[in-house]
């Protein structure tokens, strides 16, 4: 059993500064074992207890050559030579922002930001710069930041599966004004019919579709290629701009992200937590058109960090190995082994189980098939995961604690981060397998 008696002391001192005493709710695992980071490298990190966990939420996935890789940190440290920024721009800008575009095709303009939230926010306002319009359509379990608009879900815990309505709409915050409800419509993922029904209903009033293809917090979900292929159809057709929402699947699961696997190529694209390694930066991109419409008199972009000179040198380094080297077909092919290895503990165990996602970004279910949309995860029995989680994190292996997050993959992940995820596995499943048997 592991001793956090060091994260505990950190933690009562910290509740006395910092709400729940983290920076980001969701680093908050409960009084008794909220971990506070020593340090990260590879594929693992060490809390100031001393404790070592091979790591699978990296971030929530930038880490994607892993924590403090050699070549991104002496990129950015030459970045930091530069200077910082200046309220004015950088060679580098356009060094990254072409790599950017050769990665991902149909992309012409980049535009930088900070983080995801950030992309997805400006992109919003492009689309309604562009179009002229305001509403905008949401895809359920979807999540695309922590902004007023994008907070938006379907109320599945209180809907009658059986009635012939749809979940209320709601907030997921406390803080978010109810006049903005009117401006956002959801869809369930891969419903063919409701798409085009609300198309036909609300195309006319919407600037753009939101979707993220792999739902980054909603345990890997994907949409279906036709399904994402008759969004594009129904956007081109209503004058309503497509953005895929690449933040988390961006250089990870793709060179050319979700979109290239897809065959659909958006309006506008944001991209964020792969490209920099773990370094601040995101970026907008889309075809020209449309990036133009960033100007003055027509959409507003700005931010005093914006192509921070150390995340641009970091971002310039790490997609350079994303691109020219077999970083991501080795951490795909970990995912696989992966999977495989758990495959191989639940079968023993005549654990029924299914898998959701891409090898670099992926859900484990336990049940024969996996949900397609956000309404059949939320009223499926996830149970089993959420008190594996807690075993597995006692032995070491770090994963969401609940089964919201997929598991992510990394470079640096290596034989040994395999066998001690394995072997941690199997204890964690059979410890849950005891403790349910005794409720």
């Amino acid at each position: 059993m592991r001793d956090l008696t060091k994260s505990n002391a950190q933690f009562k001192q910290a509740v006395k500064r910092l709400p729940l005493g983290v920076s980001s709710s969701f680093r908050y695992w409960g009084e008794e074992r909220t971990i506070y980071v020593a340090r990260g490298k590879g594929g693992r990190v060490w809390d100031i207890d001393g404790n070592e966990y091979v790591d699978y939420r990296l971030g929530y996935g930038p880490a994607i050559l892993g924590y403090a890789d050699d070549r991104v940190d002496e990129a950015a440290k030459r970045g930091m030579e530069i200077g910082g920024v200046f309220a004015l721009s950088t060679e580098r800008e356009l060094i990254v922002a072409d790599r950017i575009c050769k990665m991902v095709p149909g992309m012409d303009l980049v535009r930088f930001s900070n983080s995801g939230t950030e992309a997805v926010m400006a992109a919003l306002r492009l689309a309604r710069a562009h179009t002229g319009r305001d509403s905008y359509l949401l895809v359920e379990g979807g999540y695309h930041g922590l902004f007023d608009a994008a907070m938006w879900m379907a109320n599945v815990e209180e809907w009658d599966a059986r009635s012939n309505r749809d979940p209320e709409v709601v907030p997921y915050s406390k803080g978010i004004p109810q006049t903005l409800k009117a401006l956002a419509h959801l869809v369930p993922m891969n419903d063919m019919q409701r798409l085009e029904d609300t198309f036909k209903a609300q195309g006319h009033t919407m600037a753009a579709m939101l979707i993220e293809p792999i739902q980054g917090n909603c345990c890997g979900i994907s949409a279906r290629a036709d399904y994402v292929q008759l969004a594009r159809k129904l956007c081109d057709q209503y004058g309503v701009l497509l953005i895929i929402d690449e933040v988390k699947t961006g250089f990870r699961v793709a060179k050319g992200g979700i979109q290239s696997i897809l065959g659909v190529v958006p309006d506008i694209a944001t991209f964020a937590k792969a490209m920099g390694n773990g370094y601040p930066i995101s970026a907008i991109a889309g075809r020209e058109e449309v990036m133009r419409t960033f100007n003055f008199g027509k959409a507003a972009h700005g931010g005093t960090y914006t192509a921070h000179s150390v995340s641009l040198a970091a971002a310039e380094e790490c997609l350079r190995i994303l691109d020219e080297t077999t970083a991501l077909a080795d951490l795909a092919t970990y995912g696989e082994n992966l999977k495989a290895g758990i495959s191989t503990i639940l079968k023993a165990r005549d654990i029924t189980y299914s898998f959701t996602g891409h090898p670099s970004m992926f859900g484990l279910f336990f049940a024969k098939t996996p949900p397609d949309n956000y309404r059949a995860w939320k009223t499926s029995d996830y149970s089993f995961y959420d008190t594996m989680a807690y075993h597995l994190h006692d032995a070491g292996i770090i994963c969401e604690p609940d089964s919201r997050e997929p598991l992510f993959m990394c470079a640096a992940h290596d034989a040994s981060c395999l066998a001690d995820t394995l072997k941690a596995f199997e204890t964690a499943v059979d410890l849950t397998l005891e403790q349910m048997e005794e409720a």
